[in-house]
Protein backbone atom coordinates (compact mmCIF):
# COMPACT_ATOMS: atom_id res chain seq x y z
CA UNK A 1 0.00 0.00 0.00
CA UNK A 2 1.35 3.24 -1.22
CA UNK A 3 -0.46 5.83 0.89
CA UNK A 4 1.20 7.61 3.61
CA UNK A 5 -2.79 8.58 4.46
CA UNK A 6 -5.49 6.29 5.79
CA UNK A 7 -8.41 6.16 3.26
CA UNK A 8 -11.36 4.17 2.73
CA UNK A 9 -10.14 2.76 -0.70
CA UNK A 10 -8.15 1.50 1.70
CA UNK A 11 -10.03 -0.19 3.76
CA UNK A 12 -11.72 -1.37 0.70
CA UNK A 13 -8.95 -2.69 -0.86
CA UNK A 14 -7.77 -4.47 2.70
CA UNK A 15 -11.26 -5.97 2.68
CA UNK A 16 -10.55 -7.13 -0.31
CA UNK A 17 -7.62 -8.99 0.97
CA UNK A 18 -9.20 -10.30 4.02
CA UNK A 19 -11.93 -12.21 2.06
CA UNK A 20 -11.89 -15.76 3.03
CA UNK A 21 -9.15 -15.28 5.75
CA UNK A 22 -11.21 -12.91 8.46
CA UNK A 23 -14.74 -13.68 9.84
CA UNK A 24 -17.58 -11.35 9.00
CA UNK A 25 -19.05 -11.33 12.70
CA UNK A 26 -22.72 -10.61 13.07
CA UNK A 27 -24.47 -8.07 14.17
CA UNK A 28 -26.69 -8.99 17.49
CA UNK A 29 -30.03 -7.06 18.57
CA UNK A 30 -29.39 -6.11 21.78
CA UNK A 31 -33.23 -5.56 23.79
CA UNK A 32 -31.48 -5.49 26.86
CA UNK A 33 -29.72 -2.46 26.21
CA UNK A 34 -32.80 -1.44 23.24
CA UNK A 35 -34.91 -0.98 26.44
CA UNK A 36 -32.43 1.20 28.37
CA UNK A 37 -31.38 3.77 25.65
CA UNK A 38 -34.67 4.03 23.79
CA UNK A 39 -32.82 2.98 20.59
CA UNK A 40 -32.21 0.47 18.66
CA UNK A 41 -28.94 -1.52 19.76
CA UNK A 42 -26.96 -3.53 17.61
CA UNK A 43 -23.68 -5.34 18.84
CA UNK A 44 -21.11 -5.96 16.75
CA UNK A 45 -19.40 -9.10 17.86
CA UNK A 46 -15.31 -9.19 17.17
CA UNK A 47 -15.65 -11.36 20.50
CA UNK A 48 -16.76 -14.14 18.26
CA UNK A 49 -13.55 -12.88 15.40
CA UNK A 50 -10.81 -15.26 14.45
CA UNK A 51 -8.16 -15.23 17.44
CA UNK A 52 -10.85 -13.60 19.66
CA UNK A 53 -10.43 -9.92 18.45
CA UNK A 54 -10.10 -7.78 15.98
CA UNK A 55 -6.54 -7.48 15.77
CA UNK A 56 -6.37 -10.34 12.90
CA UNK A 57 -7.76 -7.66 10.13
CA UNK A 58 -5.18 -5.66 10.58
CA UNK A 59 -2.16 -7.69 11.06
CA UNK A 60 -2.78 -10.09 8.09
CA UNK A 61 -3.83 -6.41 5.72
CA UNK A 62 0.00 -5.51 6.98
CA UNK A 63 1.92 -8.76 6.78
CA UNK A 64 0.46 -9.80 3.61
CA UNK A 65 1.96 -6.72 1.91
CA UNK A 66 5.61 -7.47 2.76
CA UNK A 67 8.21 -7.55 -0.17
CA UNK A 68 9.42 -11.24 -0.26
CA UNK A 69 12.68 -9.79 1.55
CA UNK A 70 10.89 -8.62 4.17
CA UNK A 71 8.89 -11.89 4.63
CA UNK A 72 12.05 -14.03 4.14
CA UNK A 73 13.38 -11.97 7.15
CA UNK A 74 10.38 -12.78 9.24
CA UNK A 75 8.16 -10.66 11.39
CA UNK A 76 8.76 -9.87 15.43
CA UNK A 77 6.21 -8.36 17.45
CA UNK A 78 5.42 -7.32 21.15
CA UNK A 79 2.05 -7.47 22.82
CA UNK A 80 0.00 -9.02 26.23
CA UNK A 81 -2.57 -10.75 24.10
CA UNK A 82 -4.48 -9.71 21.50
CA UNK A 83 -2.37 -8.26 18.80
CA UNK A 84 0.59 -11.16 19.85
CA UNK A 85 -2.43 -13.97 18.22
CA UNK A 86 -3.21 -11.76 15.76
CA UNK A 87 0.28 -11.64 14.36
CA UNK A 88 1.41 -15.32 14.95
CA UNK A 89 -1.96 -16.28 13.04
CA UNK A 90 -1.25 -14.07 9.89
CA UNK A 91 2.21 -14.60 9.78
CA UNK A 92 1.35 -19.02 10.04
CA UNK A 93 -1.11 -18.26 7.44
CA UNK A 94 1.46 -16.63 5.40
CA UNK A 95 4.49 -19.06 5.92
CA UNK A 96 6.13 -16.30 7.94
CA UNK A 97 8.26 -17.01 10.59
CA UNK A 98 7.30 -14.90 13.68
CA UNK A 99 8.60 -14.05 17.23
CA UNK A 100 6.51 -12.30 19.63
CA UNK A 101 7.84 -10.66 22.84
CA UNK A 102 5.43 -10.20 25.65
CA UNK A 103 5.44 -9.58 29.44
CA UNK A 104 6.58 -12.18 31.70
CA UNK A 105 3.12 -12.14 33.89
CA UNK A 106 1.03 -12.30 30.32
CA UNK A 107 -1.88 -14.58 31.18
CA UNK A 108 -0.63 -18.37 30.33
CA UNK A 109 -4.06 -19.10 27.95
CA UNK A 110 -2.49 -15.96 25.85
CA UNK A 111 0.76 -17.16 25.81
CA UNK A 112 -0.39 -20.88 24.95
CA UNK A 113 -2.71 -19.34 22.23
CA UNK A 114 0.22 -17.63 20.68
CA UNK A 115 2.17 -20.61 20.44
CA UNK A 116 -0.76 -22.30 19.03
CA UNK A 117 -0.50 -20.55 15.72
CA UNK A 118 3.32 -21.25 15.22
CA UNK A 119 5.20 -18.20 17.00
CA UNK A 120 8.43 -18.52 18.77
CA UNK A 121 7.42 -16.54 22.09
CA UNK A 122 9.72 -15.00 24.42
CA UNK A 123 8.52 -13.46 27.47
CA UNK A 124 10.22 -10.49 28.64
CA UNK A 125 9.95 -7.61 31.48
CA UNK A 126 7.16 -7.13 33.52
CA UNK A 127 5.23 -4.88 31.19
CA UNK A 128 4.44 -4.26 27.44
CA UNK A 129 7.02 -1.50 27.38
CA UNK A 130 9.80 -4.06 27.96
CA UNK A 131 8.81 -6.33 25.51
CA UNK A 132 8.46 -3.00 22.55
CA UNK A 133 12.01 -2.54 23.42
CA UNK A 134 13.02 -6.32 23.13
CA UNK A 135 10.97 -6.73 19.92
CA UNK A 136 12.84 -3.62 18.43
CA UNK A 137 16.27 -4.54 19.59
CA UNK A 138 15.77 -8.36 17.75
CA UNK A 139 14.41 -6.33 14.72
CA UNK A 140 17.71 -4.13 14.39
CA UNK A 141 19.54 -6.91 14.66
CA UNK A 142 18.05 -9.71 12.58
CA UNK A 143 15.90 -7.14 9.91
CA UNK A 144 12.50 -8.72 10.80
CA UNK A 145 9.91 -6.83 10.14
CA UNK A 146 8.49 -5.45 13.55
CA UNK A 147 4.45 -5.20 13.36
CA UNK A 148 2.86 -2.45 15.14
CA UNK A 149 -0.04 -3.37 16.79
CA UNK A 150 -1.87 0.23 15.70
CA UNK A 151 0.99 2.89 14.31
CA UNK A 152 0.39 2.00 10.77
CA UNK A 153 -1.16 2.58 7.69
CA UNK A 154 -2.18 -1.06 6.57
CA UNK A 155 -3.24 -2.04 10.59
CA UNK A 156 -5.59 1.46 10.38
CA UNK A 157 -7.15 -0.12 6.61
CA UNK A 158 -7.28 -3.53 7.98
CA UNK A 159 -9.29 -2.65 11.72
CA UNK A 160 -10.99 -0.79 9.32
CA UNK A 161 -12.93 -3.40 7.58
CA UNK A 162 -15.28 -3.68 10.58
CA UNK A 163 -16.83 -0.59 9.71
CA UNK A 164 -17.15 -1.30 6.12
CA UNK A 165 -19.12 -4.52 7.77
CA UNK A 166 -21.26 -2.46 9.96
CA UNK A 167 -22.64 -0.37 6.98
CA UNK A 168 -23.08 -3.68 5.03
CA UNK A 169 -25.29 -5.47 7.64
CA UNK A 170 -26.98 -1.85 9.09
CA UNK A 171 -27.17 0.61 6.50
CA UNK A 172 -28.91 2.88 8.63
CA UNK A 173 -26.29 2.94 11.80
CA UNK A 174 -26.60 6.08 13.48
CA UNK A 175 -23.75 6.29 15.77
CA UNK A 176 -20.35 3.56 16.43
CA UNK A 177 -18.98 3.48 19.96
CA UNK A 178 -15.43 1.66 19.18
CA UNK A 179 -12.81 1.23 22.38
CA UNK A 180 -10.11 3.06 22.41
CA UNK A 181 -6.28 2.28 23.20
CA UNK A 182 -3.86 3.63 20.40
CA UNK A 183 -6.54 4.36 18.24
CA UNK A 184 -6.22 1.83 15.15
CA UNK A 185 -9.78 0.55 15.36
CA UNK A 186 -11.32 3.60 16.05
CA UNK A 187 -9.48 5.20 13.26
CA UNK A 188 -9.64 2.59 10.56
CA UNK A 189 -13.84 2.80 11.40
CA UNK A 190 -13.81 6.46 11.09
CA UNK A 191 -12.47 6.46 7.64
CA UNK A 192 -15.78 5.01 6.72
CA UNK A 193 -17.41 9.12 7.29
CA UNK A 194 -15.51 9.40 3.93
CA UNK A 195 -18.87 8.30 2.62
CA UNK A 196 -21.25 8.47 5.27
CA UNK A 197 -20.64 11.65 7.16
CA UNK A 198 -23.57 11.62 8.89
CA UNK A 199 -22.92 8.09 11.04
CA UNK A 200 -21.16 9.56 14.52
CA UNK A 201 -18.39 7.83 15.30
CA UNK A 202 -17.33 8.23 19.03
CA UNK A 203 -14.12 6.15 21.10
CA UNK A 204 -14.29 5.35 24.20
CA UNK A 205 -10.99 5.10 26.59
CA UNK A 206 -10.73 3.84 30.36
CA UNK A 207 -10.58 6.28 32.58
CA UNK A 208 -7.65 5.09 34.04
CA UNK A 209 -5.38 5.02 30.54
CA UNK A 210 -7.00 7.93 28.46
CA UNK A 211 -4.30 9.87 26.33
CA UNK A 212 -6.75 10.95 23.69
CA UNK A 213 -8.88 13.05 25.66
CA UNK A 214 -5.77 15.46 26.85
CA UNK A 215 -3.94 14.83 22.92
CA UNK A 216 -6.99 16.00 21.02
CA UNK A 217 -6.93 19.42 23.71
CA UNK A 218 -3.72 19.79 22.71
CA UNK A 219 -3.67 19.05 19.02
CA UNK A 220 -1.02 16.45 18.97
CA UNK A 221 -0.37 13.29 20.51
CA UNK A 222 0.10 13.51 24.55
CA UNK A 223 1.64 10.72 27.06
CA UNK A 224 0.08 9.75 29.86
CA UNK A 225 0.51 8.52 32.95
CA UNK A 226 -1.91 5.25 33.84
CA UNK A 227 -3.08 3.48 36.29
CA UNK A 228 -4.06 -0.02 36.74
CA UNK A 229 -6.92 -1.32 35.06
CA UNK A 230 -8.51 -4.19 34.19
CA UNK A 231 -9.01 -3.25 30.63
CA UNK A 232 -5.62 -4.05 29.75
CA UNK A 233 -6.19 -4.02 26.45
CA UNK A 234 -6.92 -0.42 25.55
CA UNK A 235 -4.23 0.58 28.36
CA UNK A 236 -1.86 2.23 26.04
CA UNK A 237 -0.32 5.62 27.56
CA UNK A 238 -0.20 7.77 24.13
CA UNK A 239 -1.79 7.50 20.67
CA UNK A 240 -0.21 6.07 17.17
CA UNK A 241 0.51 9.34 15.27
CA UNK A 242 -1.26 7.56 11.95
CA UNK A 243 -4.04 6.84 13.56
CA UNK A 244 -4.57 9.83 15.50
CA UNK A 245 -4.78 12.39 12.25
CA UNK A 246 -7.53 10.15 11.50
CA UNK A 247 -9.25 10.85 14.77
CA UNK A 248 -8.20 14.06 15.21
CA UNK A 249 -10.38 14.61 11.82
CA UNK A 250 -13.05 12.20 11.56
CA UNK A 251 -13.81 11.24 15.69
CA UNK A 252 -16.81 12.73 16.64
CA UNK A 253 -15.99 12.75 20.43
CA UNK A 254 -14.03 10.20 22.90
CA UNK A 255 -15.24 9.82 26.06
CA UNK A 256 -14.00 7.71 29.03
CA UNK A 257 -15.97 5.16 31.66
CA UNK A 258 -14.82 3.63 35.36
CA UNK A 259 -13.56 0.19 36.15
CA UNK A 260 -17.05 -0.13 37.77
CA UNK A 261 -18.78 0.55 34.27
CA UNK A 262 -16.59 -1.93 32.69
CA UNK A 263 -17.51 -4.53 34.83
CA UNK A 264 -20.92 -4.09 34.95
CA UNK A 265 -21.27 -3.86 31.13
CA UNK A 266 -18.95 -7.04 30.90
CA UNK A 267 -21.41 -9.04 33.60
CA UNK A 268 -24.23 -7.32 31.65
CA UNK A 269 -22.99 -8.87 28.40
CA UNK A 270 -22.41 -12.35 30.06
CA UNK A 271 -25.93 -12.30 31.48
CA UNK A 272 -28.23 -10.48 29.13
CA UNK A 273 -26.57 -11.16 25.58
CA UNK A 274 -24.72 -14.47 26.43
CA UNK A 275 -21.91 -13.00 25.56
CA UNK A 276 -18.47 -13.59 27.21
CA UNK A 277 -16.47 -10.15 26.52
CA UNK A 278 -12.93 -8.60 27.92
CA UNK A 279 -13.21 -5.93 29.69
CA UNK A 280 -11.71 -3.72 26.65
CA UNK A 281 -13.90 -5.06 24.56
CA UNK A 282 -16.92 -3.65 26.82
CA UNK A 283 -15.99 -0.03 27.01
CA UNK A 284 -18.71 0.81 24.25
CA UNK A 285 -21.26 -1.04 26.32
CA UNK A 286 -19.82 0.76 29.43
CA UNK A 287 -20.40 4.15 27.46
CA UNK A 288 -23.57 3.11 26.95
CA UNK A 289 -24.61 2.49 30.35
CA UNK A 290 -23.23 5.33 31.91
CA UNK A 291 -24.87 7.50 29.04
CA UNK A 292 -28.12 5.63 27.98
CA UNK A 293 -29.90 8.65 26.18
CA UNK A 294 -26.60 10.63 24.49
CA UNK A 295 -26.40 8.54 21.22
CA UNK A 296 -28.65 9.00 18.20
CA UNK A 297 -29.62 5.37 17.43
CA UNK A 298 -29.17 2.79 15.88
CA UNK A 299 -26.57 2.39 18.07
CA UNK A 300 -23.44 0.15 17.40
CA UNK A 301 -21.04 -0.65 20.08
CA UNK A 302 -17.90 -2.90 19.00
CA UNK A 303 -17.28 -6.01 21.02
CA UNK A 304 -13.76 -5.48 20.17
CA UNK A 305 -12.59 -8.89 21.89
CA UNK A 306 -13.62 -11.38 24.10
CA UNK A 307 -9.83 -12.84 25.35
CA UNK A 308 -10.01 -12.97 29.03
CA UNK A 309 -8.45 -14.79 31.46
CA UNK A 310 -10.27 -17.03 33.41
CA UNK A 311 -8.98 -15.79 36.92
CA UNK A 312 -9.26 -12.17 35.99
CA UNK A 313 -13.31 -12.67 35.05
CA UNK A 314 -13.76 -13.93 38.48
CA UNK A 315 -12.18 -10.79 39.83
CA UNK A 316 -14.27 -8.86 37.10
CA UNK A 317 -17.55 -10.59 38.00
CA UNK A 318 -16.75 -9.72 41.96
CA UNK A 319 -16.21 -6.26 41.15
CA UNK A 320 -18.90 -5.80 38.66
CA UNK A 321 -21.55 -7.40 41.11
CA UNK A 322 -20.32 -5.42 43.88
CA UNK A 323 -20.70 -2.14 41.73
CA UNK A 324 -24.09 -3.25 40.60
CA UNK A 325 -24.91 -3.51 44.36
CA UNK A 326 -25.45 -7.45 44.28
CA UNK A 327 -22.88 -8.37 46.02
CA UNK A 328 -22.85 -6.44 49.92
CA UNK A 329 -19.50 -6.54 52.54
CA UNK A 330 -19.85 -5.24 55.75
CA UNK A 331 -18.81 -5.89 59.56
CA UNK A 332 -20.73 -5.18 62.51
CA UNK A 333 -19.78 -5.69 66.53
CA UNK A 334 -21.74 -8.21 68.05
CA UNK A 335 -21.76 -8.96 71.86
CA UNK A 336 -19.78 -11.90 72.90
CA UNK A 337 -22.48 -14.10 73.94
CA UNK A 338 -24.40 -17.20 73.01
CA UNK A 339 -26.91 -16.98 70.27
CA UNK A 340 -25.91 -13.35 69.20
CA UNK A 341 -24.40 -14.13 65.47
CA UNK A 342 -27.64 -17.30 65.09
CA UNK A 343 -29.55 -13.92 65.76
CA UNK A 344 -27.75 -12.20 62.90
CA UNK A 345 -27.82 -14.83 60.49
CA UNK A 346 -31.99 -15.37 61.16
CA UNK A 347 -32.19 -11.15 60.89
CA UNK A 348 -30.02 -11.78 57.55
CA UNK A 349 -32.35 -14.74 56.60
CA UNK A 350 -35.29 -12.25 56.87
CA UNK A 351 -34.41 -9.90 54.61
CA UNK A 352 -33.94 -12.72 51.91
CA UNK A 353 -30.08 -12.68 51.41
CA UNK A 354 -27.62 -15.18 50.18
CA UNK A 355 -24.73 -14.99 52.60
CA UNK A 356 -21.22 -16.06 50.75
CA UNK A 357 -19.15 -15.71 53.85
CA UNK A 358 -18.75 -15.27 57.89
CA UNK A 359 -15.58 -14.51 59.51
CA UNK A 360 -15.74 -14.04 63.32
CA UNK A 361 -12.97 -12.33 64.79
CA UNK A 362 -11.97 -12.14 68.36
CA UNK A 363 -8.86 -10.35 67.91
CA UNK A 364 -9.68 -7.11 66.02
CA UNK A 365 -7.81 -3.85 67.46
CA UNK A 366 -11.22 -2.27 67.41
CA UNK A 367 -13.26 -4.53 69.44
CA UNK A 368 -13.95 -3.28 72.93
CA UNK A 369 -14.49 -5.96 76.21
CA UNK A 370 -17.19 -8.57 75.67
CA UNK A 371 -17.08 -7.78 72.08
CA UNK A 372 -16.54 -9.73 68.82
CA UNK A 373 -16.32 -8.38 64.79
CA UNK A 374 -18.41 -10.77 62.64
CA UNK A 375 -17.04 -9.59 58.41
CA UNK A 376 -20.11 -10.98 55.95
CA UNK A 377 -20.23 -11.17 52.41
CA UNK A 378 -24.09 -11.43 50.76
CA UNK A 379 -25.72 -11.37 47.90
CA UNK A 380 -28.36 -9.17 47.14
CA UNK A 381 -31.09 -8.37 44.76
CA UNK A 382 -29.66 -5.15 43.51
CA UNK A 383 -28.57 -1.62 45.04
CA UNK A 384 -31.48 -0.76 46.28
CA UNK A 385 -31.88 -4.24 48.30
CA UNK A 386 -28.58 -3.78 49.88
CA UNK A 387 -29.72 -0.16 50.86
CA UNK A 388 -32.62 -1.71 52.63
CA UNK A 389 -30.19 -4.55 54.01
CA UNK A 390 -28.04 -1.89 55.80
CA UNK A 391 -30.97 0.15 56.87
CA UNK A 392 -32.85 -2.81 58.43
CA UNK A 393 -29.56 -4.13 60.10
CA UNK A 394 -29.42 -0.46 61.78
CA UNK A 395 -32.66 -0.28 63.31
CA UNK A 396 -32.38 -3.68 64.78
CA UNK A 397 -29.95 -2.31 66.83
CA UNK A 398 -26.57 -4.15 65.21
CA UNK A 399 -23.43 -1.63 65.46
CA UNK A 400 -21.79 -1.48 61.73
CA UNK A 401 -18.25 -0.29 61.21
Amino acid sequence: MSETTPTWAGVESAAALLDGIAEETPLAHSRWLSELTGTEVMLKCENLQRTGSFKLRGAYTRISRLSPAERRAGVVAASAGNHAQGVALAAQMLGIPARIYMPEGAALPKVQATQGYGAEIELVGVDVGASIAAAQEYSAETGAVMIHPFDHVDIVAGQGTVGLEILRQLPEVGTILVPVGGGGLVAGIALLREVRPDVRIVGVQTSAVSPYVPSLSAGAPVQVQGLPTMADGIAVAAPGAVPFAVVAELVDDVVTVSEESLSRALIGLLERAKLLVEPAGAAGVAALLDRPRDFPGPVVPVLSGGNIDALLLLEVIRHGLKAAGRFLSFRVHLTDRPGELMRLLTDLASMQVNILNVVHDRASESLGVGEVEVRLQVATRGARHADTVLDQLASRGYRSV
